[in-house]
């Protein structure tokens, strides 16, 4: 029963977390047309204002508006962080792993949490659904820096923590 709950409880999170990606995305899609055409019907407005009070001709170019300096929250360079904090959280699974075989203690989690694979792989997916959540919350609040910045900064810890547990001495008993 226990089980089960776990099971449907994980789903409905990973469920949430990419219903909220997905409704995000549309939202900054619809919010980036509208700002561009905005921002060329009044930069077009400009023009012909300038035109008019100039005397310049009618074949002058037009200068082009600037691109918005906002991005797509799944472009390529965040596409390729989060696979690196997915990949970083799978080598922190299996260097956890390999010191718990050791016989070593796990630091951050129980030793029961780190034994149970199902649940501690689920801890471990979760942790990297919430650093691209985190990730999005400061892409929608325009803190673009910071929502690189979170998958730089998880990676580097995630890979440092893991390199810790394989440069771990392994405790041999005294005869």
């Amino acid at each position: 029963m226990w089980r089960t709950t776990r099971i449907l409880r994980r789903f409905a999170i990973l469920v949430l977390v990419m219903a909220g990606a997905a409704r995000g995305q549309g939202l900054a899609l619809s919010r980036g047309i509208s700002e561009t055409a905005k921002f060329d019907a009044v930069r077009l407005m400009q023009d012909v204002k300038s035109e008019t009070q100039t005397g310049a001709q009618a074949g002058s170019p037009a200068t082009k508006p600037a691109k918005p300096t906002t991005h797509r929250f799944w472009d390529t360079q965040n596409i390729l962080l989060f696979a690196g904090v997915g990949a970083a959280r799978g080598l922190d699974y299996a260097s956890t792993l390999n010191i718990r075989r050791r016989g070593i203690n796990e630091a951050l989690l129980t030793n029961a949490i780190v034994d149970n694979h199902p649940e501690f792989a689920g801890i471990e997916a979760a942790t990297a659904a919430a650093s691209v959540g985190l990730s999005y919350i400061f892409h929608a609040t325009g803190h673009h820096k910071l929502e690189r910045w979170t998958s730089y900064i998880h990676v580097g810890v995630t890979v440092a923590g893991a390199a810790r547990n394989y440069a771990l001495k392994t405790p041999h008993p005294t005869m």
